[in-house]
């Protein structure tokens, strides 16, 4: 009998807790709220628009590198990686085995715990690699946007403190290597790992993934640098860590322009990727999951590597970064059961000329994210590409990042018309912004999330972190949101101005304030107008100043090599004014209806 008092008891508190609200303000709402884990609720659970995950699945107390070496255990034969493009293909095993070696490497090279290395570049082996090695070592990875230039380059490596950078020499036009001279001259005449900067002091490591230059180590050399004194060194640190230290440092760019590191445990990502694969139902099969999106963003290194990690599944890697017909030809040859896109892969996909010459038969699932999707494609995606378990996720960077998510076996309407329902140990409101108050169901306001998803806080910037992490920790999203009494949550709009190309988020602050340094602009204002593949498109209205003429051409001249290319306007519209309110404030919403006219969208 007494074997059994422990679950009573625990079953006991969870109904109690169940029926009672305890939380100030929160009375009158059902804390049932909480969905089945893997089905939507046949009844009403909400008669606010606020709910709660379930709790009967546990949470994880797990480290990135703890994670990896169990599912090593478990599946040490099975594929964990293939990157098509390169021909590598690695087991669990081989895999682990690389990353103790880099982990050794990189102890070898001086890194210790806390320190940060910047990963910059796009989708190769050695960035999964860096991934956990980092992660074996206590090391924060910050995660470096492919596309940054020296300007954007040189805030987030001096933000965090990068003491190590690793990169190819160029992909693409992309000279990555003469990129980081613009921001660092002494690097040509350094020694490896010697590296002295004046305006970059504490960087000191520089690693190519290929090319040996001068001033850096080739990551050929890091993975041989570590000795047993290295190795013991390291086993040292891994008993050190714990799953509530910051790991993981993803740059998201702020309103005024300066992109702000918001800063994810181990906790915060091991556990999204554990509730993510157990809503999309890989963690009871073999899957095998192709994976398009970039690893510098968080739907690729936490939906892609942290849920192979934890539930076993083998991502396959088409291309170095999004080619359509590349990810087609691995979706065939490789016999990949789901994918992961943001809705302009998905059209990209579908619209290419050869579509039905690809056998699409093993795809059975997978994952819409990163801007709002239409829903003619998530029909055309359910009906072409065999894809009927299918899911739409959202959330943000700074909740590690999936909040909501939908259900496999969701019907058309849900899949459509919703983001899902909440995720567990996850809680969700919907609150007037000037009241404060939460609002009734399906009624529109600002989307607020709850849980242990939410980010330890902006990297060195506590002042950017209390703007929306409330005392209470509610973190507020700035997404329009409304919310219905089964749970499914829908995003209407963005609190602020917000442009998603792509699945790339862009703020027009930071464009504005880099075309005001164009000799010729006197004032610009920069907004998001629709576009059928990309979901918006940049478009910059500029009122020049007296007696200069520019061609649009010309402004897009003097954004290419300073700005990120999907930074650059795709439209130029020169204006005589802008629309304002009483006091002077530029009403951005006319101004995005006045240009979608003038531009006949």
């Amino acid at each position: 009998m007494a074997s059994n008092t422990g679950p009573l008891k625990r079953v006991a508190r969870e109904l109690l807790a169940a029926l009672v609200v305890t939380r100030t303000g929160l009375r009158g709402i059902h804390r049932f709220s909480a969905l089945q884990i893997n089905a939507p609720s046949t009844a009403p659970i909400a008669n606010k628009s606020f709910v709660h995950g379930v709790t009967n699945i546990p949470l994880l107390s797990k480290t990135v590198d703890q994670c990896l070496e169990e599912i090593t255990h478990r599946y040490p034969d099975r594929e964990a990686v293939v990157y098509s493009k390169e021909g590598i293909r690695k087991t669990f095993a081989q895999l682990r085995q690389d990353v103790e070696l880099a982990a050794a490497g990189l102890v070898a090279l001086g890194l210790r715990k806390g320190d940060r290395l910047g990963m910059w570049g796009p989708n190769k082996y050695e960035w999964t690699l860096m991934q956990f090695a980092t992660a074996q070592a206590g090391i924060i990875l910050v995660s470096v946007n492919p596309a940054y230039q020296a300007n954007e380059l040189d805030f987030v490596l001096k933000k965090v403190g990068c003491k190590a950078l690793v990169f190819p020499t160029q992909f693409k036009t992309q000279k990555y290597y003469e990129i980081l001279k613009q921001v660092c001259p002494e690097l040509g005449d350094s020694c490896p790992g010697t590296l002295k900067s004046k305006n970059l002091p504490e960087l000191s490591v520089i690693i190519t993934l290929d090319s040996k230059l001068p001033g850096a180590f080739q990551m050929a050399d890091v993975m041989e640098a570590g000795d047993s004194n290295h190795k013991k060194l390291l086993q040292d640190i891994r008993k050190t860590l714990a799953c509530q230290e910051p790991i993981n440092v993803q740059f998201t760019s702020g309103t005024t322009g300066s992109p702000k590191g918001a800063t994810l445990s181990h906790y915060n990502i091991v556990n999204n990727a554990n509730l993510i694969g157990t809503r999309l139902g890989v963690n009871t099969m073999e899957a095998r999951c192709c994976l398009p999106v970039p690893l510098y963003h968080c739907l690729g290194s936490v939906l892609g590597c942290m849920v192979m990690a934890i539930h076993g599944i083998t991502l396959v890697f088409p291309s170095l970064s999004f080619e359509a017909k590349a990810t087609l030809k691995a979706l065939d040859q490789e016999k990949c059961t789901h994918i992961y896109g943001t809705p302009t892969m998905y059209i990209d996909i579908l619209g290419e000329p050869d579509f039905d010459t690809y056998d699409l038969s093993a795809l059975r699932g997978g994952i819409i994210a990163g801007s709002i999707a239409p829903p003619e494609i998530i029909k055309k995606i359910l009906k072409k590409m065999n894809m009927q378990e299918m899911v739409v996720g959202y959330g943000t960077t700074e909740n590690s990042p999936v909040t909501f998510m939908g259900f496999p076996h969701d019907n058309v309407m849900q899949k459509t018309e919703s983001v899902g329902c909440v995720l567990p140990h996850t809680e969700a409101k919907i609150e007037d912004s000037v009241t404060g108050e939460i609002l009734p169901l399906n009624t529109p306001g600002e989307l607020q999330i709850r849980g242990y998803c939410v980010m330890l806080g902006y990297w060195a910037d506590p002042s950017k972190t209390n703007e929306v992490i409330t005392d209470e920790k509610w973190y507020k999203t700035g997404d329009i949101a409304v919310l219905d009494e089964y749970g499914y949550c829908k995003i209407v709009g963005r609190c602020k101005d917000m442009i998603i190309r792509g699945g790339e988020n862009i703020y027009p602050a930071e464009i504005e304030q880099f075309l005001h340094t164009h000799p010729k602009i006197h004032e610009v204002q920069v907004v998001g107008v629709k576009d059928e593949r990309m979901g918006e498109e940049i478009c910059a209205s500029i009122r020049l100043k007296p007696g200069k003429e520019p061609t649009a051409e010309e402004i897009k001249a003097f954004c290419k090599g300073k700005i990120s290319h999907f930074k650059i306007p795709r439209y130029i519209v020169f204006v005589k004014d802008f629309p304002l309110t009483v006091s002077g404030k530029i009403q951005k919403y006319k101004l995005r209806e006045r240009m979608e006219k003038h531009l006949q969208l």
